[in-house]
């Protein structure tokens, strides 16, 4: 056979073979490009990329609240009564300037706020309290509990680490399940030893603190004994260890901010401390809080 020929089939095969190859490339749903000897090589699928977070909004159009007597104003207006109307989360008082006024405003609180905390509820109160909030389709829940499971008669009641975790969860998965765009903000428990030190100073707070108030930490005020100063750091570590909780469950939540422990590491002093009682907060003290979950909403 002439040269001439042999070439001009060599020619030809390798048309007919890159034209296979690149209808192959194209049946397979595969990248493919060009070798640099003319045909077609096959290259590596690009991996999909993560879904993107979803944006957090900085100006829900709702707000529904959750959690215990600091929710509802306990002790701020009158002894040993809520005063849900001073509450850091969804109170109408202009002095408190709570979170639902300063991201609704006043005249869209009745209809789009909603406070749904309870006095003396612990974390297991928290996903009936949670299922009714989804129930709203709130724009934002605010979670503000723990204080209760610590406050106990003795060390021995307070709520077990695991059980916590177990209701906060739970308490999410309501949540999700029934309004998952909703938004969550996570306060940290308060330093419980820090109000002791503060309010130990006051006599008549401490008379009232004989009424049963928070007596794992609050017993025998002026004990400083080892003994009562063990109880109150084994009080201190357990809400350390609620707040590491808080913090975990919350992350696993692409909605969910939690403060940071903003609520934790703030110093109330005397003044931001209810008149009534000097353990739950004034209306100086639900300002603070409100101040404290504003901020890290809007940020």
């Amino acid at each position: 056979m002439p040269d001439s020929r042999r070439i001009r089939i060599r020619k030809r095969a390798a048309v007919a073979l890159s034209a296979a190859a690149l209808l192959v490339c194209g049946a397979a749903l595969s990248g493919c490009e060009a070798s640099p000897g003319g045909g077609p090589k096959a290259t590596a699928r690009p991996s999909p990329s993560p879904s993107p977070s979803p944006a957090w909004d900085r100006s829900p159009a709702s707000v529904a609240a959750v959690g215990d007597s600091i929710t509802r104003g306990f002790d701020t207006c009158a002894l040993l009564a809520d005063c849900p109307e001073a509450s850091w989360a969804t109170g109408t008082d202009a002095r408190v300037d709570s979170l639902a006024l300063r991201l609704l405003g006043a005249s869209a609180l009745p209809a789009r706020s909603w406070n749904l905390a309870r006095s003396g509820a612990r974390m297991a109160d928290l996903p009936v309290q949670m299922a009714a909030a989804a129930a709203r389709k709130p724009g934002l829940v605010t979670v503000m509990a723990g204080a209760n499971d610590a406050c106990r008669d003795s060390t021995a009641l307070m709520t077990p680490v695991a059980d916590f975790r177990a209701s906060f969860e739970e308490a999410m998965r309501r949540l999700r399940v029934a309004s998952p765009k909703s938004q969550v903000y996570v306060s940290s428990v308060p330093d419980l030893k820090r109000l002791w030190s503060v309010g130990r100073g006051n006599a008549l707070g401490k008379q009232v603190w004989k009424l049963g108030i928070c007596a794992s930490m609050l017993g025998g005020a002026d004990d400083l004994s080892p003994a009562a100063e063990q109880r109150r750091e084994t009080v201190h570590g357990r809400v350390v260890a609620y707040n590491e909780v808080l913090r975990d469950v919350c992350a696993k939540d692409r909605l969910c901010r939690y403060d940071g422990g903003a609520v934790f590491a703030y110093r109330f002093t005397s003044r931001e401390l209810s008149p009534w009682d000097w353990f739950h907060p004034s209306v100086g003290g639900q300002e603070r809080l409100a101040e404290i979950a504003y901020r890290i909403i809007t940020a």
